[in-house]
């Protein structure tokens, strides 16, 4: 957490900061391993917060867009979230999507991709959806000639 307290024009006077879960320097550590820097600062999340903004017109201040129930505003995130990481190539990170830079995928995903291999469920809600996809997709005729009894001789 940033706390910045400013004088009465506006002006900063100082910053202080407190990690929320673990510690400082373990918070710092991580920091400089990554390569962002070496403080504890908001310019990432403030950057993050003008993209969901700039990008999500249920969170425009001003819109006619806003949600009026809470979990509609937060699947709307969720979707955002993960086709910002999955779908869209960020060129900081030279062409690639942030799941691509952290080995999570090998590809650039389309939407469908992304629509058929959900990315945030366990291994086995992700088998039980397989099956069920599969189930939809394939026709009756295969689902009788399978049923189908051998003769026994």
């Amino acid at each position: 957490m940033v706390k910045k307290l400013r004088d009465d024009r506006g002006n900063l006077l100082k910053v202080s900061s407190k990690a929320l879960f673990g510690t400082k320097k373990d918070i710092e550590k991580r920091i400089r391993k990554q390569g962002i820097g070496c403080k504890i600062n908001t310019s990432h999340m403030e950057r993050l917060n003008a993209t969901i903004r700039g990008q999500q017109a249920r969170l425009i201040r001003r819109t006619r867009s806003g949600s009026h129930r809470q979990e509609l505003l937060q699947y709307s995130i969720w979707l955002w979230r993960d086709l910002y990481n999955w779908t869209r190539v960020h060129y900081s990170l030279f062409g690639l999507t942030p799941a691509m830079a952290v080995g999570l995928a090998e590809e650039v995903w389309t939407v469908s991709k992304y629509i058929w291999y959900p990315v945030h469920v366990s291994d086995l809600l992700y088998i039980d959806w397989a099956e069920q996809r599969n189930s939809v997709l394939e026709s009756a005729v295969d689902v009788y000639k399978r049923n189908k009894a051998l003769p026994i001789s």
